[in-house]
């Protein structure tokens, strides 16, 4: 199915008409400008109440007081609540207000008022529903890299009017330094984001904040409908977690003084509250669960290089996929969020919630690298890379996951959490993002179902097709054959899902641009996979 979108929608949202801008110098003149600098965006919506964003920049560059007003009808002849907050250089001039006294399934447009009269872009929003609701969509991102694309994901979901919400599952931003992971010149022309170095302080975190916001498409999405988002790593660094992360070297930060600026950053730049986690009931239709899975309790992650330069590599993996890898301490959540959501997860179902659906950063079901993965190589494939998906083949023959950072390092506490919602007796969606590919999980505990996941593809960041030369389809197939709970996965295309929900059944499709490599709005489903209420398994 081909989904397009029309010149008339694309100039509505204003996503068209900024196309032309080259984003670096535009990015730098946004984040010195005044006024106004970087549109406006709402989230975190409840059925009377919404957080709205913006930043303005006074031309003292002192500290300035702004106004929210959020009404029923786009001329604001209408205004039905509002609020008031001080920004200044200690916030980076960004603002948010949330709004109370809304009514429920509404929509909304809302604009900032400056001291000066002036106003802010106006932005769409809408409160969540409350008792029956026939259906319900949800957009769904990750893995958004400036310089390996445009955000053509972003501008084809904002202009479609069958999704009420969107959810971002993290990796909103990357941290690396001018190529240290696109290309140095970026895989795309004039899309590499301030500062040029890699971000490691405040000052850093902040201005790639501001490189990103600038973004027309990205933009347009934020100003359509509210948003969830949570981090997963490259908002601080690869593979962060509670006490370390892969990307922060002794010479560069102290951990912890680089994940508060990270987390401070995110929260001025964000449209979140200060709430690391938390539920949102669609009626009595579903709800949503954000969660926080990278630097509040995460554990470290193993060390496998030192097990591969043993003398019988095959025997320590093997100990070490019995003993270290199973310990039960060996947490995502950290034991306050792990009971707090096995808590929350009951408590949907007492109420009579139809579904349960969970926003994970990483992947949680299982994933072996199989045998003939070497097959797929490129030719050119350096040493490193061989090195690298031998070692992952050797893993596989040996039942260890694919990827540590994910729940397939978390054993444990991923059965935890997959009995807690067999024991609530949840219908659950788990949404996760991080690994750039598409996959769809049926996810099993102690032999039974305990639901289905649908893991999202990046908006730009690249996947196998990166360094695999194979048939997009082969590696599919071998996949999904070396992994009982897989039953279907895309590894080379990029985009969004957008997950509808009724009472009776759920409905994900996988949206892949045609290309992210000029701006387009063509795009096509790729796959749908359906799951029946009752079931927790798709089909």
């Amino acid at each position: 199915m081909t989904l397009n979108i029309d010149r008339r929608s694309l100039l509505l949202t204003g996503t068209l008409g900024l196309g032309a801008l080259a984003l670096p110098g535009f990015a730098r003149a946004q984040a010195l400008a005044s006024g106004f600098t970087h549109s406006v965006a709402s989230g975190e919506p409840g059925p009377d109440t919404m957080l709205l964003w913006t930043r303005y920049v006074p031309s003292t560059g002192d500290a300035v007081r702004l106004r929210a007003e959020i009404s029923s009808t786009a001329d604001f002849a209408r205004i039905v609540s509002g609020g008031e907050q001080i920004t200044g250089p200690w916030r980076d001039f960004t603002a948010k207000v949330t709004v109370q006294g809304l009514s429920p399934n509404t929509p909304y447009f809302y604009r900032f008022v400056a001291p000066d009269g002036r106003f802010s872009p106006v932005g769409r929003t809408r409160t969540l529903p409350i008792g029956p609701v026939a259906r319900f969509g949800i957009g769904v991102f990750s893995c958004s890299n400036l310089p390996f694309g445009f955000f053509n994901a972003y501008g084809h979901a904002a202009t479609r009017d069958d999704i009420d919400l969107w959810v971002h599952l993290g990796d909103y931003l990357y941290e690396y330094k001018r190529g240290g992971y696109a290309p140095a010149g970026g895989a795309v022309a004039n899309r590499w984001p301030e500062p040029a170095g890699e971000m490691i302080h405040r000052a850093d975190y902040r201005l790639r904040y501001a490189s990103y916001r600038s973004d027309p498409d990205l933009q347009a999405l934020h100003a359509m409908k509210p948003m969830l988002v949570q981090m997963d790593d490259h908002e601080s660094a690869n593979n962060s977690r509670e006490m370390s992360a892969q990307n922060n070297q002794p010479d560069e930060a102290d951990w912890n003084d680089r994940k508060a600026a990270a987390l401070q950053a995110f929260k001025e730049w964000m449209p979140v509250s200060e709430t690391p986690w938390g539920s949102y009931d669609i009626g009595t239709l579903a709800t949503l669960y954000r969660t926080e899975s990278r630097l509040i309790a995460r554990s470290d992650e193993p060390d496998l290089d030192a097990l591969f330069k043993t003398a019988n590599p095959a025997r320590a993996l093997a100990e070490f996929r019995d003993g270290a890898l199973q310990d039960p301490a060996r947490t995502m959540l950290g034991t306050e969020q792990e009971v707090w959501l096995g808590h929350a997860l009951a408590g949907s179902v007492r109420r009579g919630q139809k579904w349960q659906v969970v926003g994970f950063g990483t992947i949680m079901g299982q994933q072996r690298v199989p045998a003939q993965a070497l097959d797929w190589l490129k030719p050119d494939s350096g040493a490193a890379t061989k090195a690298y998906v031998e070692a992952g083949v050797m893993a596989g023959k040996l039942g260890l996951p694919a990827d540590l950072d994910n729940w397939g390092g978390f054993p444990a506490a991923r059965a935890r959490f997959l009995k807690s919602a067999q024991a609530a007796g949840a219908d659950l969606i788990v949404l996760c993002g991080d690994s750039h590919n598409a996959w769809a999980f049926d996810l099993g505990q102690d032999g039974k179902p305990a639901g289905v996941e649908f893991a999202g593809h990046a908006v730009t960041s690249p996947g196998y097709e990166a360094y695999a030369a194979a048939d997009p389809k082969v590696i599919a197939a071998g996949m999904v054959a070396a992994n009982p709970e897989l039953k279907w996965c895309d590894t080379s295309r990029r985009g969004y899902m957008a997950l509808t929900l009724t009472p009776e059944g759920a409905r994900n499709d996988w949206v892949f641009m045609d290309t992210v490599t000029e701006r387009t709005t063509r795009a096509s489903i790729g796959h749908t996979a359906t799951v029946r209420r009752g079931r927790n398994v798709m089909g």
